[in-house]
């Protein structure tokens, strides 16, 4: 049997950074779900395109220049924030970095459920952050021990009614975040001149992408533990938002690896 071609365009090299217990849980799923032949690698389909996904794992607690040496020589990270954490003094370091040698991330809310979650804090915490604007994608439903799962903001329109008669008050804050999405990612006199209803999902991933590739916007998505074992959507993330090797033109690279 022949091997199967894997194109550099369909490659991602990702780092996941966080508190060991967090991010151990997260990569666990990943792999148990998922994981392709090789260890460290996850396949996975989005758009009908396969693509190839190799993934690192990294406690924030490493050291300042061991942080700063594996997020400079990343293609992309994921930091994984637990909500229910009030001081995140690395988080803001590993985003600093970040910003510092223009390397994509995502950020991963954990810990909805836990009765001292704090979502919004959390968002807040990032915008304050130098360097990249949040785009919130998933907002919690519910928080603490109301939590209830998550509401993708991206495609929401196309489950309208049903969905909004579902969600009941949650949609009503979910609209709020989808405008606040919109205005931050598009020029305002197409939103308005489009209308919420009819800007294409494929539209907005479009500019999420380009906004994200140069460290503009750092996508913030919920991780929807306990209520569901669902970790398609940040995998979908990866794929859509991060570069691949071919997108990222970092000199040291070379010179680490």
């Amino acid at each position: 049997m022949g091997t199967k071609a894997i194109y550099p365009q369909s490659i991602r090299n990702v780092t996941i950074i966080g508190d060991p217990d967090e991010t151990t849980r997260v990569v666990h799923r990943l792999f148990h779900r998922f994981a392709g032949s090789g260890s460290g690698t996850v396949h996975w389909v989005t758009g009908r395109v396969d693509h190839t996904i190799h993934i690192a794992e990294l406690s924030s607690h490493a050291p300042i220049a061991e942080l700063e040496r594996s997020i400079r020589v990343a293609d992309g990270v994921i930091a994984v924030v637990n909500t229910a954490v009030r001081s995140t003094p690395r988080l803001e370091t590993i985003l600093r970095v970040a910003d510092d040698h223009q390397v994509a991330r995502l950020c991963l809310m954990t810990g909805l459920d836990h009765p001292a979650a704090d979502f919004d804090r959390c968002v807040h915490t990032i915008a304050e952050t130098r360097g990249a604007v949040p785009l919130t994608l998933q907002i919690p439903i519910g928080i603490g021990t109301d939590f209830e799962g998550v509401i993708d903001l991206v495609p929401m329109w196309a489950l309208e009614p049903m969905a909004a008669e579902f969600y009941g008050s949650h949609w009503k804050v979910a609209e709020q975040w989808y405008r606040k999405l919109v205005a931050t990612v598009m020029e305002q006199d197409a939103a308005d001149s489009l209308g919420l209803r009819v800007i294409p999902p494929e539209q907005l991933h479009e500019r999420i992408r380009c906004r994200t590739r140069i460290g503009d916007a750092v996508p913030v998505l919920c991780d929807a533990a306990p209520w569901s074992d669902d970790i398609a959507p940040l995998l979908d993330a990866i794929v859509r938002y991060l570069p691949s090797p071919l997108h990222v033109c970092q000199p040291e690279h070379a010179l680490d690896h």
